[in-house]
């Protein structure tokens, strides 16, 4: 037994990404469908994976992207929105 911090998971399942994002599993499988967000499946065709990275950089991304509408003036008020995805 080591005392070592685990490492993070290579890989990741929709659920996890969902709870990652504070979305529901059918909104990340929606970005995967969309080709924004990377995955492969595995095995069955239900099972599907998404690298750890794959998922920083869609979130980098989307950084970005609202950044680039912030700037245009084309997001509405963030206080209209509701924050329990």
């Amino acid at each position: 037994m080591t005392d070592e911090p685990e490492k993070p998971l290579r890989f990741m399942t929709p659920t996890q990404v969902a709870d990652e994002l504070n979305v529901k599993p059918n909104q990340v499988h929606a970005l995967i469908k969309a080709g924004e967000l990377r995955a492969f499946q595995v095995g069955g065709r239900a099972m599907w994976r998404i690298g750890r990275q794959d998922v920083e950089d869609y979130i980098a991304e989307a950084y970005r992207r609202t950044a680039e509408r912030i700037a245009a003036g084309e997001l509405q008020d963030a206080s209209s929105e509701d924050e329990g995805a």
